[in-house]
């Protein structure tokens, strides 16, 4: 992944932007290269290495078969963080964080389950046995996990890591993962403290250009990620009919004992003509 990182478009994309200096946070001064009209520029040289190291990390989660959770919920970064997760077939939030959305799990999975329940309803015909006011509710209370939870409905179990664009905004999911020593990724700017997460990538996480940069290598890491491990459980199928050609040879054994036959056959006819020439004798 190293090769694929251009400190030039990373540049183009304004991901060297930092917060303004007097909103910084002095954890983060190892990751600022200069200050600039009052504004803090972040080195992106190491942001280069932070996202190698980050998506080296993301493509084996995603090769071992355990998911990464996508979380963010500023405007700039919805639809691109939905769009991107949902290519590399990641969970994702970007709607309000629901509370206890990893600590309180069960709970979450019930709601999940709720909706799946309303779905069955629709197919097999009870929910047109229902009045027009309590479809209507329904209908209302089905949007409405859809929303907040429609992205996750495939989500089994704890994820694997979290992946967060904006961990000041996003303190809740934050806590909860490192409460529960889930890995944490995170695009970090120049006023938050990277010392919360385990993969920091120092960027610009307010503007659109900068979050899309980012995300491009992280969602291309997770499908790298998801190929290989595809390919390794495709491997010992193609392997398998290999195994099975000693089997097919059982047959060829036969071929001698239809041999011995007419072998006895044509032992048995000389003793024949013996005795009988003996018996004209």
């Amino acid at each position: 992944m190293a090769n694929n990182i251009e400190v030039k478009e990373l540049l183009d994309a304004g991901v060297h932007f930092g917060h303004l200096t007097r909103r910084w946070d002095p954890n983060m001064a190892p990751y600022i290269y200069m200050e600039r009209n009052g504004i803090h520029i972040i080195n992106l040289y190491k942001t280069a290495a932070k996202i190698d190291e980050a998506t080296e990390a993301l493509k084996k989660i995603a090769a071992s078969g355990r998911k990464i959770l996508f979380v963010a919920t500023k405007k700039q970064a919805k639809e691109i963080v939905a769009e991107k997760a949902s290519k590399a077939n990641q969970p994702y939030i970007t709607e309000r964080w629901p509370g206890g959305m990893l600590t309180n799990f069960v709970t979450i999975r019930k709601a999940v389950k709720k909706m799946a329940a309303i779905d069955r309803m629709k197919k097999d015909g009870t929910f047109n046995t229902l009045s027009k006011k309590e479809r209507l509710q329904v209908d209302r209370l089905r949007a409405k996990l859809e929303k907040n939870l429609g992205s996750i409905s495939d989500m089994t179990r704890l994820p694997g890591a979290l992946f967060v664009v904006d961990i000041t905004r996003e303190h809740i999911a934050v806590k909860e993962a490192q409460k529960l020593n889930i890995p944490i990724f995170a695009m970090v700017d120049t006023n938050s403290d990277p010392r919360q997460v385990q993969y920091v990538i120092p960027a610009n996480d307010d503007a659109s250009k900068s979050i899309d940069k980012v995300m491009t290598y992280v969602s291309d890491a997770v499908i790298e990620g998801l190929s290989e491990r595809k390919a390794a459980k495709e491997a010992p199928k193609k392997e398998a009919p290999k195994k099975e050609a000693p089997a097919k040879e059982v047959p060829a054994k036969e071929v001698p004992a239809k041999e011995t036959t007419p072998v006895a056959a044509k032992a048995e006819a000389p003793v024949v003509t013996d005795t009988a020439k003996q018996e004209e004798e």
